[in-house]
């Protein structure tokens, strides 16, 4: 028995399919099919239902799978301890990004060049999503590291972060708008959005999820009438009259410029966070920890700045 007797294996299971697994192999379909042959000789019984167009496992088949996948696991971990003592590593980083997080608040595609440039046999997948959904992909196992805006402070269970923005939170409005002339030292407080068209970040986002807690602990539902997940966007809209935007802060001439005043939110106030989110145990492999150190180092907790969109 070998260990690419058993990779081959895997990928049949996974691919359900023989000319399926043969491309990802780079194999031609019938050397394939004669090495698998040859494991289950060894092993004395047949692993694989050959019928029809998909390949199933047989009862021995689902019995050995979980320890071919154990051995593959072993050997790679094998060849990427060695890697680590020679200065070679290896591996493959999931990495979880908000809507922006690579132009906006941080420069994570500079980061991500000088990782790969010191080590370029890691292979880096990125994933862009809703900070809800990375935060549970990162809960799971399936991303090793989630850059995620927070709609509680509190990690979420079996996480850690690592804080990256820290602003406050704004509501946007033409100069003409009531709540301007409503605002005592240009604050407003946060029940004065209770019966106001608001435009904010879609479900699922750190900051629609700050927004729709906070107000519900001042006893309303904020009303969302459009939505967008670029907050530049946000203020565009805020400026043709449709709303009232709850974006990160502004400076003044920022605002003039975009057509729009900015009111602080008080009683209680709003902030916007981005922060880096991995598993309290650490992720699984070398690459993930050396790329988590990397950005825990260079990436410094900001504040007054615009935060991507998560």
């Amino acid at each position: 028995m070998e260990l690419r007797q058993l990779r081959y294996f895997v990928a049949v299971v996974e691919e359900a399919n023989f000319t399926r697994a043969a491309a990802r192999l780079h194999l031609s379909q019938p050397g394939l099919s004669a090495q698998i042959r040859q494991l289950e000789r060894e092993l004395g019984h047949p692993l694989l239902h050959r019928s029809g167009r998909s390949v199933t496992l047989t009862e021995v088949g689902e019995a050995v799978l979980p320890y071919a996948r154990a051995a593959l696991a072993a050997a790679d971990g094998v060849r990427q301890t060695a890697d680590e003592f020679t200065g070679l590593l290896r591996g493959r980083v999931a990495l979880g990004l908000i809507s922006g997080a690579a132009r906006h608040a941080f420069d994570m595609a500079s980061l991500l060049a000088d990782f790969h440039a010191q080590h370029p046999r890691v292979e880096i997948a990125l994933t862009e999503d809703t900070s809800d959904r990375m935060l549970a992909a990162v809960q799971r196992g399936d991303l090793d590291i989630a850059a995620v805006g927070l709609a509680d402070p509190e990690p979420p269970p079996g996480l850690s972060l690592h804080l990256l923005v820290d602003v406050p939170l704004v509501a946007a409005v033409t100069p003409d708008d009531p709540l301007v002339g409503d605002a005592r030292d240009g604050a407003i407080p946060l029940t004065a959005l209770r019966d106001r068209p608001l435009i904010g970040l879609p479900r699922g986002t750190g900051m629609r999820g700050v927004l729709h807690r906070t107000c519900a602990r001042a006893g309303f539902h904020p009303h969302v009438a459009f939505e967008a997940t670029d907050p530049h966007v946000l203020a565009l809209f805020a400026a043709r009259g449709l709303g009232v935007a709850v974006i990160p802060e502004l400076t003044p001439d920022e605002a003039a410029a975009r057509g729009l005043r900015t009111l602080s939110i008080t009683d209680p106030d709003l902030r916007g966070r981005v922060a880096l989110a991995w598993r309290t145990d650490g992720p699984p492999g070398p690459a993930a920890r050396a790329l988590l150190d990397l950005l825990r180092k260079e990436l410094i907790p900001q504040a007054h700045t615009t935060p991507a969109t998560g």
